[in-house]
């Protein structure tokens, strides 16, 4: 076998970069855990200094110091042996509530690989892996990583780009949120609509128990319901508005789902579908954010659909021509792409 030296060693590189990247996943959620981000932000600190103020031990924060450094999450001065968090940093590796918060990802990401054994026997079988079956981590893990693009987007631009919809919501609606984890997106429009009223749905009871803590918490329960339905079978139409955020893709039968979304619409009413950006070819998503989602895609969406009815397994890597045809086979009046950001593309459906 011949070998071209240079390719190799830019093969390696890629490996080596990798395999930092995947070690480094649980640092940063230690580092998130223990608040270690949180005091940094604060002030340059020595490994000592930080110890103390989280209450961990300094040969440790000393040793996760220098790899987040080299990894460049975390800034190092070298004169005066103190480290840092640049703004940027701080904004994506300390703010939950940020546009972007890398913590999160990566929470997702280590309770996903815990699934490991499971999806390789998968592989060899072809049977599917239940939502429900994963890791806490992964229910965890995918709010805190999909929560800060909603709350950036969702009332500010996404909303505002469907036909008259955020004219409705602010007059007093019916919404449903189907398939809404642990209700973050429920919650994000409740508070921006104190007129309407919403229902969250989601077929994973745990979600559904942490989704009614959390808006009892925030003193939404008087307009905010949520009960334990798939997509295809929850009720109290008909509704002004149904969303679906980055869950179409996980169904088995997604065309049932959108049958019966339909069927729950009011006349003239809308099916915001809110999907992770894929372009319609293999090629257009062979690119940073097309690979993370194809390989989310591989240990949850796929595994996801696969264990239900349906006969659908799309990926998160699906398209528009798909999601397009589902909503034309459902009945749909129109079906168009209205906002996108780099991870995510919103769809409108009409009834």
């Amino acid at each position: 076998m011949d070998i071209d030296q240079d390719k190799l060693m830019d093969f390696l590189h890629r490996f080596v970069g990798d395999l930092g990247a995947a070690m480094a996943a649980g640092n940063v959620v230690v580092g998130d855990r223990l608040g270690l981000y949180r005091a940094l932000a604060e002030q340059p600190t020595l490994p000592g200094e930080l110890a103390r103020r989280t209450g961990t031990a300094t040969r440790y924060v000393d040793e996760w110091l220098r790899g987040q450094a080299a990894g460049g999450y975390v800034a190092y001065d070298p004169q005066a042996g103190t480290y840092s968090l640049t703004p940027e940093q701080a904004f994506a590796l300390t703010n939950p509530d940020g546009a972007v918060f890398a913590p999160g990802a990566f929470q997702l990401v280590l309770g996903a690989l815990r699934s490991e054994p499971r999806v390789a026997e998968a592989f060899r079988t072809g049977a599917g892996i239940g939502w429900h079956e994963h890791d806490e981590e992964v229910f965890c893990g995918c709010e805190r990583f999909f929560r800060p693009g909603y709350a950036a987007n969702l009332v500010e631009s996404w909303l505002p780009a469907l036909d008259g919809v955020e004219a409705r919501l602010r007059a007093g609606a019916r919404v449903a949120d189907i398939g809404c984890g642990h209700g973050a997106s429920t919650e994000l429009m409740a508070q921006a609509y104190p007129n309407s009223t919403f229902t969250g749905s989601d077929y994973h009871e745990g979600s559904v128990v942490q989704a009614r803590k959390r808006i009892a918490g925030a003193g939404l329960a008087a307009r905010v319901s949520f009960d334990v339905a798939s997509a295809q079978d929850f009720t109290g139409g008909p509704y002004d508005l149904v969303t679906s955020f980055d869950c179409l893709h996980d169904m088995g039968d997604p065309l049932g789902a959108a049958r019966h979304v339909r069927d729950m619409l009011a006349p003239g009413g809308t099916w915001m579908v809110v999907e992770p950006y894929a372009g319609g070819h293999v090629t257009d998503n062979l690119n940073p954010v097309g690979r993370v989602y194809y390989s989310f895609s591989t240990f949850l969406c796929v595994p996801s659909a696969l264990s239900q009815d349906g006969g659908y397994s799309l990926g998160a890597q699906a398209g528009e021509e798909p999601l397009a045809r589902l909503a034309a086979d459902a009945g749909f009046a129109r079906f168009r792409r209205v906002a996108e950001t780099p991870f995510n593309i919103v769809y409108e459906g009409r009834r």
